[in-house]
Formats: structure tokens, C-alpha cells, sequence
């Protein structure tokens, strides 16, 4: 995906069973762990590009969030920092190609981002 497109929606719920239940059976979303991200289901959108997970609800994490795609997590935080938003989790690896970070803009809508290497899937 190009720098700027969301690729990934967490969506916060306190139980994964009724969550994935609720959206499956809501949208028809696929809904299944997979391995070595057990206890976050994934979902996948009947257009098998939209997609996401269903993440444990946490004080911090009470809302949907949308993930971007960024050439550069590092150079895209320092924009945030620069135009006014605020750095609230800094790059972190997702696998050995792909990464991810928080960021909250300066009206407090909070953001992921995402960065995978080229040729990764995202």
C-alpha cells in the first residue's frame, strides 16, 4: 500500500468470542488468531482488502483505531512531534519487517501508524 492509505482498524472489545460474534455476524467479517499473534483475532473484510484486529479494551484504548501506512515511521513521528501532536507509543516491531507506533494529533484523536519493508504484506 502507498504511503497515506489506512491498512489496519484495531477495534477495542473486553471479550474476543462475543466481539468476533458481534462483527462477524454484523458484516460478515472472517474472524480467526493466527499464529503467533494469539489472543488477537484478525478480521478481514468480504473485499479481502479491509482488515484488522479486535484488541483487548484497555483505559487507554477505549475506541476504534485506524493505522496508516508510512514509508518511514521514524521521519513521520518527528512530523507529528513538529506540527503539534504528541508521540504516545514510538516504533515497535509487529515481525521482522513490519513496525508500528501511536501518535495523538493536536485535537486528541489518537492514530497508529504502520510501516512494513518493501515487498512486505501489510
Amino acid at each position: 500500500m502507498p504511503h497515506g492509505d489506512i491498512t489496519h482498524i484495531d477495534i477495542p472489545v473486553s471479550d474476543n468470542e462475543a466481539g468476533g460474534r458481534f462483527y462477524g455476524g454484523l458484516f460478515g467479517w472472517q474472524i480467526a488468531e493466527i499464529p503467533g499473534f494469539e489472543g488477537y483475532p484478525m478480521w478481514q473484510a468480504p473485499n479481502k482488502i479491509s482488515g484488522g484486529g479486535l484488541a483487548p479494551r484497555s483505559e487507554g484504548f477505549t475506541q476504534p483505531r485506524s493505522y496508516v501506512e508510512v514509508d518511514s515511521i521514524d521521519e513521520s513521528l518527528a512530523k507529528v512531534t513538529e506540527l503539534g501532536g504528541k508521540v504516545l507509543r514510538g516504533k515497535e516491531p509487529i515481525d521482522d519487517k513490519s513496525w508500528w507506533a501511536i501518535f495523538e494529533d493536536p485535537d486528541g484523536n489518537v492514530m497508529g501508524l504502520y510501516e512494513g519493508a518493501p515487498g512486505a504484506d501489510s
